[in-house]
């Protein structure tokens, strides 16, 4: 209780520090601005489902890539054989295995040729080790005699890391041509870009800006032969047939007369004599000098400009275009010219990008989840904030104010990080209201015991907060393992609301125990009370004697078949499982002026020929789901099953509020994930509850915890709630609140195991159940009075999540109280002898002894 002047400095340091940088967050943009340089700027964030927006995860298409290279080889190759010197040769591609092969025709030239092709070796750099580097060619010979080229596998990939670098800038450039502000563009792994636009809703145009090539050429047509006579006769050496952009076919040189690279400037425009929107397009001084001459050396030939391997136009050249600059047209609108414009000023991408995961929230349904998440958030902190004052009084007002300035803090946390608020992220907030209160709980509950057992107020209070803290830390961290797990293998939102939840534990745990001693400590010298009363209400009546142990078999009996019955459900039933683990599309619509008809979109969309098709309601009366399994053609056509839904509900007054696309390859990566994320939860807690207890408290609190993950996904199973990514998220926010409840229990069977060691072991355990249960059953509640708002009043997206988070926490209070006890004597916990206890606290000493040494 001794407050040192530099505690208290911290304390008061860091409550006005949290406000100033919380509070702009809740001031109007005007205010912000003229706020100082030195608050962070822009705040918080809001995500994509507060605001609306799109997201959008590429990948590189190594199979582009690959294609593109063999074709640059072959081509480099067929250059320097035959044009530098002079050996005739005919080269076969073999895509199959990413190799070309060159057959001679005179093999007397077979060592000139091995000495020519090797000059043609590319070694790509590795960024991350300067110096290093791989060759992206390997050199070989078949049995007959030819010639071969390979491209390595480390330089494929090392090509594809170094695109992805390159990608990521030209984005960048497209974006900012677009006038959006607060882009997210982030690499993922070696071969993927994350893109996030806020308040850009038309995710259609956004894929076409960012995923097309973009890539612009210029090339000869081949003159006096049609594409059809080539590929009749057999095409001409140095040819290639590419389709055109009115349907047509173009025979044209395969090398590149000039290429977009040299481009300064590209604009839409119109053209007046033909009344068309065209693209205006100006050379560098090189790229003119170049056009100059192309065009002076083929009057009256036909050029083609090229736009990602389709002719755009092919028109004959009058006349030399001598001042570097000249104008594309084809069938564009004034919108598509804007972006090819846009497209052509910032640049080609390296590499063909592919989407495969699209995620579209509409501006509406954002502040729809916004009203949601700040509804069920006041709701919940205003029925715990009551609670812990009709059951604590006074000491109730001080677990508030901790609770208070604990919230704060989170914003501020958040703000200074420039993080990302999402929808899950205010569950995680509204969860950690109430978690924060099980600390106090904890804290105050060990204080009456103490006062009971005849120690003075003081040392009452002394001893509550210094016996309550190791089982506060414990509860505490073994909840942010799951956090951490969550932010390090979850996505998108699921990070936003580990980054929430993590945050609050950091924060609680100062509060909780530094605030709430610091009020307590004012408290308790200006008043000197003689008993300290702390409690006002409880559900469960001091002095309980619940035999636990005698009717623990026959609630371990219960669970067992509860249990079997769920592992059945899974297996049998299976899972309604979302987007996230078996790919497709979902789409989330608004009947406009009425409540929607289920069966008339069912049957507005029955002819579209895209395979299944699930329609349910969603939330409100007005709102429809649609499921659209993922089509055969890949995430392209996926994309046109989305137009072709959006079409056919746009005449009947639908409209679209949310569309998430997921390839089968991101789904199967998604759900891999999620198994290996409550794996790597599971052991995390179990190796730091067996360092903490011993190696039987461990195996209990894991076997605990796994009954609780299989009784909360048979809850998924029964009842067909989707199974999706937050559904991964509830499972491991469930283990550490299932643990948080394990521990505490456990923390007092290992001190009463000290305390009484001739008491038998099933009454020692049922006098721990029994000393704790009131703190479960008060921190249990307050955990249901946060909970059950986000349930009712947090939106349908919330609502599958927060169900499981509420049956878990149930669940986990149950198995906590009831079947650890048994656990424990089945795994062979048994009381210690005054011996057994002094050697292995001897051995213990000994072991820190050496280690100081």
């Amino acid at each position: 209780m001794n407050q040192s002047p530099f505690r208290v400095f911290v304390i008061l340091f860091v409550a006005i520090a949290g406000i100033l940088l919380a509070a702009p967050n809740f001031l109007p943009r005007s205010v912000q601005e003229a706020l100082p340089g030195w608050l962070p700027q822009p705040g918080l964030v809001l995500g994509l489902d507060l605001q609306g927006g799109s997201h959008l995860l590429l990948e590189v298409n190594r199979e582009g890539i690959v294609t593109q290279r063999l074709s640059d080889v072959r081509r480099d190759a067929r250059n320097v054989l035959a044009t530098q010197n002079g050996i005739g040769n005919i080269i076969t591609t073999d895509a199959a295995r990413n190799s070309i092969s060159i057959e001679l025709t005179d093999p007397a030239q077979k060592a000139q040729a091995e000495t020519a092709i090797r000059g043609l070796q590319n070694t790509l750099s590795d960024f991350m080790f300067a110096g290093a580097g791989v060759d992206e060619l390997s050199f070989g010979e078949t049995a007959d005699g030819r010639l071969t080229i390979t491209l390595t596998p480390e330089g494929i990939n090392q090509r594809m890391s170094s695109l992805v670098a390159q990608s990521m800038e030209v984005i960048r450039s497209r974006i900012d041509e677009l006038g959006t502000t607060e882009p997210t563009i982030q690499r993922q792994g070696d071969t993927r870009v994350m893109v996030q636009v806020p308040g850009f809703g038309d995710s259609e145009r956004l894929k076409n800006i960012i995923s097309q090539t973009a890539r612009l050429t210029f090339h000869m047509v081949y003159p006096g032969l049609t594409a059809d006579q080539a590929e009749a006769q057999g095409l001409p050496v140095g040819t290639m047939i590419l389709p055109s952009q009115d349907g047509g076919r173009e025979l044209l040189y395969e090398d590149v007369s000039i290429g977009g690279e040299s481009l300064i400037d590209a604009q839409p425009a119109y053209d007046q004599q033909r009344g068309i929107p065209v693209v205006s397009f100006r050379f560098d001084t090189r790229g003119a000098i170049t056009f100059g001459e192309l065009t002076s050396r083929n009057v009256g030939q036909r050029f083609a400009i090229v736009l990602d391997d389709t002719v755009i136009t092919a028109p004959v050249i009058q006349q030399p275009i001598t001042g570097g600059s000249g104008q594309i047209s084809g069938s564009f609108t004034t919108a598509t010219a804007n972006d090819l414009a846009v497209l052509l000023r910032a640049g080609a991408l390296p590499a063909s990008l592919d989407v495969i995961e699209e995620r579209t929230v509409d501006a509406s349904l954002g502040a729809d989840s916004i009203q949601a998440g700040f509804t069920a958030g006041v709701i919940a902190a205003v029925l715990v904030l009551t609670f812990m004052v009709v059951a604590y009084g006074l000491w109730g007002v001080f677990a508030n104010v901790s609770l208070v300035l604990n919230i704060v803090l989170i914003f501020a946390a958040l703000s200074t990080l420039g993080a990302t608020l999402t929808l899950p992220g205010i569950a995680g907030i509204v969860l950690t209201i109430g978690m924060a209160v099980d600390a106090n709980v904890l804290i105050y509950e060990r204080m009456r015991e103490e006062q009971a057992s005849g120690k003075s107020p003081l040392q009452a209070i002394n001893a509550g907060f210094q016996r309550a803290w190791g089982t506060i830390i414990d509860s505490h961290l073994t909840q942010l393992v799951a956090a951490v797990v969550l932010y390090f293998m979850g996505s998108g939102p699921i990070q936003g609301f580990a980054v929430t939840l993590g945050l609050g534990i950091l924060t609680s745990l100062f509060t909780s125990y530094t605030v709430t001693s610091f009020q307590v400590n004012l408290w308790y010298k200006r008043t000197r009370p003689k008993t300290l009363k702390i409690q006002k209400f409880r559900f469960i009546p001091d002095g309980t004697k619940i035999p636990f142990m005698k009717i623990s078999r026959y609630v371990i009996a219960l669970s067992i078949i509860m249990s079997l019955v769920s592992i059945g459900a899974a297996f049998t039933k299976g899972f309604n499982l979302g987007i996230d683990f078996v790919g497709g599309t979902a789409i989330e619509i608004q009947h406009v002026g009425g409540p929607a008809d289920v069966g008339q979109v069912r049957e507005l969309l029955s002819d579209l020929d895209l395979g299944e098709i699930q329609v349910q309601g969603f939330g409100t009366p007005q709102d429809v789901l649609v499921r659209v399994q993922a089509q055969e053609g890949g995430q392209s056509a996926d994309q046109v099953a989305v137009q072709q839904v959006q079409e056919a509900l746009a005449e009947a007054s639908y409209e679209v509020r949310r569309v998430e696309a997921v390839s089968g390859t991101v789904s199967g990566e998604l759900a891999l994930t999620g198994t290996i994320a409550v794996i790597i939860a599971m052991l995390c807690i179990l190796v730091y509850i067996w360092f903490r207890f011993e190696w039987q408290f461990a195996l209990a609190a894991v076997t605990t915890t796994s009954h609780d993950i299989i009784m909360t996904i048979g809850l998924f199973s029964l009842t067909g709630m989707e199974f999706n990514l937050s559904s991964i998220a509830a499972v491991l926010t469930l283990v550490g609140i299932s643990l948080n409840e394990t521990v505490v229990v456990s923390d007092r069977i290992r001190e009463n195991l000290r305390k009484h060691r001739k008491m038998p072991l099933p009454e020692l355990i049922d006098l721990s159940i029994n000393q704790t249960i009131v703190r479960t059953s008060l921190t249990q509640f307050t955990l249901l009075l946060a909970l059950l708002p986000l349930v009712f009043f947090g939106g349908e997206a919330l609502r599958s999540f927060t169900i499981a988070m509420t049956f878990g926490s149930l669940v986990g209070m149950y198995s906590s109280v009831i079947i650890n006890g048994p656990i424990l004597i089945n795994f062979g916990l048994k009381q210690k002898s005054d011996e057994e206890e002094k050697a292995e606290s001897d051995k213990k000493k000994k072991q820190i002894d050496g280690a100081s040494v």
